[in-house]
């Protein structure tokens, strides 16, 4: 029986098994791909992080290369895998938990495959990239153009000469547009002003005031966890390219009808695609049985662990302890923060 059972090989997963390694535990990683890389295959071709690579790194292992260029999403999925390998720890791919359950005093889990593992430790850490977010958007169940969400998203060429609409006003969906914008006719609709942040305040990236500042591992109030919407962090390019028409920003749509969209100021519009860049939900059906969720699917769980079943953690949601919790410099300490109060929670 392993010390302690890890649910996803992502960035997040893989912190977790380093930070109970660290502590002198066995676990096992159960990932349902093909290999502990987490989502990032399935990310837009032209992805780069928004963090330098000095910033960039799990626990244990620098993230390659010059220090201060951004990384491409290739370059991450290649740094993932030598961390995986680098841990030396028993990571079980193809394996899709279908269920966790509690008998006894151990948790049970299930795989698609029929295998059943029992631990006294389980931490969540499969991410949200496979719960998209949908908006109720006015008449978006009308529309009988192309709808896509930013996940499903990953490079131009299908879009060429086509009328495209991305929804969203974080980094994803800027990005999105402008990736799209040399190729087809396209507006950013948001439903505010998009909020801007310098990525080089007085010549240093802003991960750097970030860190020496102690904003990045700040604990997250709930004033600051329920804030709307997320600043665009900008090198100089977005904001110029935006505020010259390419691509053009709006007011989010107030109507649909068929393929033709009506903005806010009465104008009609015939478009061939929308792409919502409006985020994800956290995925944890595998704990419906368990009740560890709310009625709306969201851990119950405060800093990380679980208000329901002690020995439960979780590892890579948003906001969890600090502002980088979901990134891949804020899940080692998050991870680590778990693996040294998961075995006091059993006692």
């Amino acid at each position: 029986m392993p010390d302690a059972i890890v649910i996803g090989g992502g960035q997040a997963g893989l912190a977790s098994v380093h930070a109970l390694t660290a502590r002198g535990l066995e676990p096992v990683l159960l990932e349902a791909g093909d290999e502990p890389v987490g989502s990032w295959p399935h990310y837009y071709d032209s992805l780069r992080l928004f963090s330098p690579a000095r910033y960039s790194s799990l626990p244990g292992m620098a993230f390659p290369g010059d220090p201060d260029r951004y990384p491409h999403r290739d370059e991450v999925i290649d740094y993932l895998r030598r961390y995986a390998t680098a841990l030396d720890a028993d990571i079980r791919t193809r394996q899709r938990v279908t269920a966790v359950t509690r008998p006894d005093r151990e948790f049970r889990v299930s795989t698609d495959t029929g295998e059943e593992l029992t631990a006294p430790i389980v931490i969540a850490a499969t991410g949200a990239f496979t719960s998209p977010h949908r908006p109720a958007l006015p008449g978006l169940d009308e529309f009988t153009g192309t709808i896509l969400h930013s996940s499903e998203y990953r490079e131009p060429s299908p879009f060429t000469g086509q009328r495209v609409v991305v929804v969203g006003a974080a980094n994803s969906a800027v990005q999105i547009a402008i990736d799209l914008t040399p190729h087809a006719h396209v507006t950013l609709a948001t439903r505010a002003p998009i909020r801007y942040a310098t990525q080089k305040p007085l010549g240093r990236d802003v991960h750097f005031w970030f860190t020496v500042t102690g904003f990045d591992i700040l604990p997250i109030g709930p004033w600051l966890r329920s804030k709307p919407s997320m600043l665009v962090l900008d090198a100089g390019g977005y904001r110029a390219a935006i505020d010259g028409g390419a691509p053009d920003q709006r007011r989010l749509f107030t109507a649909i009808d068929g393929d033709t969209l009506t903005w806010p100021d009465g104008t009609r519009e015939r478009v061939d695609t929308i792409i919502l860049a409006t985020g994800f939900r956290p995925a944890m059906p595998y704990l419906d049985k368990l009740g560890a969720l709310t009625d709306t699917g969201l851990p119950e769980q405060h800093r990380g662990l679980s208000t329901t079943h002690p020995g439960l953690g979780f590892v890579g949601l948003e906001w969890q302890r600090s502002f980088s919790s979901a990134t891949l410099r804020g899940v080692g300490r998050d991870a680590a923060y778990l693996a040294r109060r998961l075995p006091v929670a059993l006692v």
